[in-house]
C-alpha cells in the first residue's frame, strides 16, 4: 500500500475568495494562479473545523467542465491530508449536483460509511472551457449548499491564509475505473472510492415516479419526447433513465454527451441558449418542415435547472412549479398523502401562491438561494419549491433537480393521460397549462437580463429605485405620466426575510413594486456570473378574466415593461438600450 507524508505549504491570501449564493465561480484562469485554488478548499476545510473533517467522507465530482479533472485531483491530496478516512468520486469525476445531493442523503458505502459533506465541482449554467467558468461549492450533510454562516467563515479565512496542507507521495487517481484504492497516511487509511455516478439517483428517481405509467407514454405511438442536455452532466443521466428505464428512442436525446467546454454552447436551458431544442419544438424563428414533439426539456451544465416546453409552446418556470404543485398529489406517488407546504423564491411570479391559497397549504415566500428552501424542508414545511430561473425541485433532496422536474411533468402527462392513450388526441402540454390558467388565472410574466453591466452604473440604479420608494405619491405620479391606466403602487420595499426555522435575516433580497391589481416589478443585482455586474428585472401581471388569459406575454406586458424601463432609468444608468437576454 502507497504510504503518503503530509505537508504544510506556506501561502498568502487572495482578496476575490468571497462565495456567491453558489459557492466561488471565476474565470478558469484565476483558479489556475498557483495556491489559488488550495486557498479555498483549506479555508472550507477550516471553517468546518478537524472535528468535522477528520475522519470524515466526502463527496468530490461535478459536472466535469474543463479543469475540473486537476481540482479533483488537488482537491484529493488536500482531503488526505486533512485527515479526511475517504473521498467518493463519481465515475470520470462526473456526478449532478442534486445526484450529490442525493449522494449525500442515500448512498451507503462498500464499508457501510455515510457522506459528511461534498465539493461540487461546477459554475452551474455558465460557460465552460479554458477561457470560461470555473467555481467550486461546499454542501453539507443534509445535501444542501453551506449556509451563510458556514460560507462567510470560509471568506473570513481566506483573508488571513497562511499555510495549506497537501499529501505528498499520493500518486493521481484513475478516476475512469469503477472501485475503491486504499493508501497510508499518518492517521491512518485513505480511501478513493470511484463509483457509478448514475445508480444512486435513478433508484432515487424510481420509489418517487411511477415509472410503469411514464413508461406507457413514452412508448405510445400517439408521444414524442425530445430531451437536451446542452452537453452537461444531465447526459451521465438522461440515456440510462429515459432510454433503458422509460423505453424513449435514443433518437430523443440531443446533446446527451458531457463535454468539457458544452461542445462551445452556453450549457443554460431558456430560449435563447438551447437553440436547437427550440427550433426542434417548433419555437425557432423558423418553422421546421417535421412535426415537432408533444414534449421537450432541457438541462444546464449541472443538471439542476429545467426548462419545459410543449408542442409549439414555452412553460414558464413559475407557471411549470404551480402546476406542479397542483397536480402532483394526484400524479405523482411520492406525494400521495400530501404536501407538506410549498414555497417560491421572491421574484418567481405569484403563480404558486394562488395554488396554495386555492388547496389550503403552507406557503413560503424566500430570498433567492435554495438553502433556504432547504432548512423548510429539514423542518417538514415544505414539499414542492421552485424559481423563475428554471429551478424546480421538491423535499426529496436539498437542490433544485432538473431531471426530477422533467419525470414530474411526464407523471403529470402519463396522469391526464392514462385512459386515452389509444385515443385520437393526447392531452397536451398546452392543454394541461391553459386548463390552469381556466382555473387559477394567469401570472403575465417576463424576465429581463442586463449582463456584464458596468457595477458602479448598476448599483446607482438600484439606489435610485431605494430612493424612490420614499414617495409612494411620487412613483404613482411618474407611472401615471408614461401609462395614464396603469394601476397604483400600493407597496414598495427592500425584500427582507425571516427564516421561521432559525429565525436568521436575510436583508437587501431585492426592490420590489407592488401594484394594486396583484402586479409587480421588481430589480435585483445578481451574484452568479463571474464577472461585472448582472440587473435582473422581473415583470409580472396578474389575469383572471378567462378571456384574458389567451394574450401574447409580450404584448400584455408591454406597458409594465415600458413603466419599469422609464422608472428605473435603465439606459440612462447602464448605457443599455436593450436586455442581454429576454425570457
Amino acid at each position: 500500500m502507497v504510504m503518503f507524508k503530509v505537508s504544510s505549504v506556506e501561502t498568502t491570501p487572495f482578496n476575490d475568495q468571497k462565495p456567491g449564493t453558489s459557492g466561488l465561480r471565476k474565470k478558469v484562469k484565476v483558479f489556475k494562479q498557483p495556491k489559488y485554488l488550495e486557498n479555498f478548499v483549506q479555508s472550507t476545510f477550516n471553517a468546518l473545523g478537524a472535528g468535522k473533517v477528520r475522519g470524515a467522507t466526502l463527496v468530490v465530482s461535478g459536472d466535469g467542465r474543463y479543469y475540473s479533472k486537476d481540482a479533483i485531483q488537488i482537491i484529493i491530496k488536500m482531503a488526505a491530508a486533512n485527515g479526511v478516512r475517504r473521498v467518493w468520486i463519481g465515475q470520470n469525476g462526473l456526478l449532478s449536483t442534486p445526484a450529490v445531493s442525493a449522494v449525500i442523503r442515500e448512498r451507503v458505502g462498500p464499508d457501510g460509511s455515510k457522506a459528511n459533506g461534498a465539493f461540487i465541482l461546477t459554475a452551474s449554467h455558465n460557460p465552460g472551457g479554458p477561457h470560461e467558468d470555473f467555481g467550486i461549492k461546499y454542501n453539507t450533510e443534509n445535501g444542501g449548499p453551506a449556509p451563510e454562516g458556514i460560507t462567510d467563515k470560509i471568506f473570513e479565512n481566506t483573508k488571513t491564509i497562511k499555510e495549506y496542507l497537501i499529501a505528498e507521495g499520493l500518486p493521481d487517481v484513475d478516476i475512469s475505473i469503477i472501485g475503491v484504492t486504499s493508501f497510508m497516511g499518518p492517521e491512518g487509511q485513505f480511501d478513493i472510492d470511484v463509483f457509478d455516478s448514475a445508480s444512486d439517483y435513478v433508484k432515487l428517481m424510481k420509489s418517487i415516479f411511477d415509472f410503469q405509467s411514464i413508461q406507457k407514454l413514452l412508448t405510445s405511438p400517439k408521444f414524442s419526447f425530445c430531451y437536451d442536455a446542452l452537453h452537461g452532466v444531465a447526459g451521465a443521466y438522461a440515456k440510462r433513465i429515459f432510454v433503458e428505464e422509460l423505453g424513449a428512442n435514443e433518437s430523443s436525446l440531443l446533446n446527451c454527451v458531457p463535454k468539457e467546454d458544452f461542445g462551445g454552447g452556453h450549457p443554460d436551458p431558456n430560449l435563447t441558449y438551447a437553440k436547437e431544442l427550440v427550433a426542434r419544438m417548433g419555437l425557432g424563428k423558423t418553422n421546421s418542415e417535421q412535426e415537432p414533439p408533444e414534449f421537450g426539456a432541457a438541462a444546464d451544465g449541472d443538471a439542476d435547472r429545467n426548462m419545459i416546453l410543449g408542442k409549439r409552446f414555452f412553460v414558464t418556470p413559475s407557471d411549470s412549479v404551480a402546476i406542479i404543485a397542483a397536480n402532483s398529489v394526484e400524479a405523482i406517488p411520492y406525494f400521495s398523502g400530501g404536501l407538506k407546504g410549498v414555497a417560491r423564491s421572491m421574484p418567481t411570479s405569484a403563480a404558486l401562491d394562488v395554488v396554495a391559497k386555492h388547496l389550503n397549504l403552507k406557503f413560503f415566500e424566500v430570498p433567492t438561494g435554495w438553502k433556504f428552501f432547504g432548512n423548510l424542508m429539514d423542518a417538514g414545511r415544505c414539499s414542492v419549491c421552485g424559481e423563475e430561473s428554471f429551478g424546480t425541485g421538491s423535499d426529496h433532496i436539498r437542490e433544485k433537480d432538473g431531471i426530477w422536474a422533467v419525470l414530474a411533468w411526464l407523471s403529470i402527462l402519463a396522469y391526464k393521460n392514462k385512459d386515452n392513450l389509444g385515443e385520437e388526441k393526447l392531452v397536451t402540454v398546452e392543454d394541461i397549462v391553459r386548463q390552469h390558467w381556466a382555473t387559477y388565472g394567469r401570472h403575465y410574466y417576463t424576465r429581463y437580463d442586463y449582463e456584464n453591466v458596468d457595477a458602479g452604473g448598476a448599483k446607482e440604479l438600484m439606489a435610485h429605485l431605494v430612493m424612490l420608494q420614499s414617495s409612494l405619491d411620487e412613483v404613482n405620479k411618474i407611472i401615471k405620466g408614461i401609462h395614464s391606466d396603469m394601476s397604483n403602487v400600493v407597496n414598495a420595499d427592500e425584500f427582507e426575510y425571516k427564516d421561521p426555522v432559525d429565525g436568521s435575516i436575510s436583508k437587501h433580497q431585492g426592490i420590489r413594486y407592488l401594484f394594486e391589481d396583484g402586479s409587480r416589478l421588481v430589480f435585483r443585482l445578481s451574484g452568479t456570473g463571474s464577472e461585472g455586474a448582472t440587473i435582473r428585472l422581473y415583470i409580472e401581471q396578474y389575469e383572471n378574466d378567462p378571456a384574458m388569459t389567451g394574450r401574447d406575454s409580450q404584448e400584455a406586458l408591454a406597458p409594465l415593461v415600458e413603466v419599469a424601463l422609464k422608472l428605473s432609468k435603465m439606459q440612462e444608468f447602464t448605457g443599455r438600450s436593450a436586455p442581454t437576454v429576454i425570457t
